[in-house]
């Protein structure tokens, strides 16, 4: 399972990264880290980019994460942010919208996928700055903030500033094998974490059906440890 290679799972109080290019799995990793926190009754804001709200649950039901429980029981907040993003006037003053936006943080867990879709147009040296003590400040009172960053949306130097900021970072890669598209999450930093951290994780989504009827097919994630293999750093098989 995700949670045991990741030693357990991320602290409380972590602000945690999850880097990576287009499609290389960021939402798809959020969403089962989300249902993975639910289910052990950790209360979450979920932030999605990508989804509506009836794009969620559909997702979230294909991959068998039931999460209408979550939802009607108040452990769930979702706030589906995709209209938004499409407008960029509304986009320019995200930042400051967010950091006034006290009830967003009111759960254990703030995941926000991807928040380099929201920050694009209106980021700065400064706003930055003062977006990453945000949420230091939130992680010192015990939340954990997760966000997803599209790294062909933002300058270098803006992620790089995440990424410093960041207890722990993951970064995803994606790379195609006789025709079908591997995955892995390269643990870059683990801070905290009490039992050992897996460096490189693989994991393959796929298409299944457990009554093998085409009309009962299901989406699921399998992981898998990568230690025979070579490096994603400077490995040529493994796209950016």
């Amino acid at each position: 399972m995700l949670n045991q290679k990741l030693g357990g799972g991320f602290p409380r109080g972590s602000l945690v990264l999850i880097e990576g290019t287009s499609g290389s799995g960021k939402s798809i990793t959020c969403q089962r880290i989300c249902f993975g926190l639910l289910e052990n009754n950790v209360s979450v804001t979920f932030i999605s980019t990508q989804l509506t709200t009836k794009g969620f649950i559909s997702q979230m039901q294909a991959l068998d994460y039931p999460i209408a429980k979550h939802l009607t029981g108040g452990r769930l907040l979702l706030i589906p942010v995709l209209p938004l993003t499409q407008e960029t006037k509304l986009m320019s003053n995200f930042i400051q919208r967010l950091m006034s936006a006290e009830t967003l943080f009111t759960t254990d867990v703030v995941i926000i996928d991807t928040i380099s879709s929201l920050i694009s147009h209106s980021i700065d040296a400064q706003k930055t700055i003062d977006l990453a003590n945000l949420f230091k400040k939130m992680v010192s009172f015990g939340k954990t903030i997760i966000l997803a960053i599209d790294t062909d949306m933002l300058d270098p130097d803006v992620a790089n500033m995440f990424s410093s900021a960041s207890d722990v970072h993951l970064v995803l890669r994606k790379k195609l094998e006789m025709g079908d598209l591997r995955y892995a999450i390269l643990v870059s930093k683990f801070a905290g974490s009490q039992t050992k951290v897996t460096r490189i994780i693989g994991f393959l989504i796929e298409y299944w059906s457990p009554t093998h009827s085409l009309e009962d097919q299901r989406l699921r994630i399998l992981y898998h440890d990568m230690k025979n293999e070579a490096p994603i750093k400077g490995d040529p098989i493994w796209q950016n």
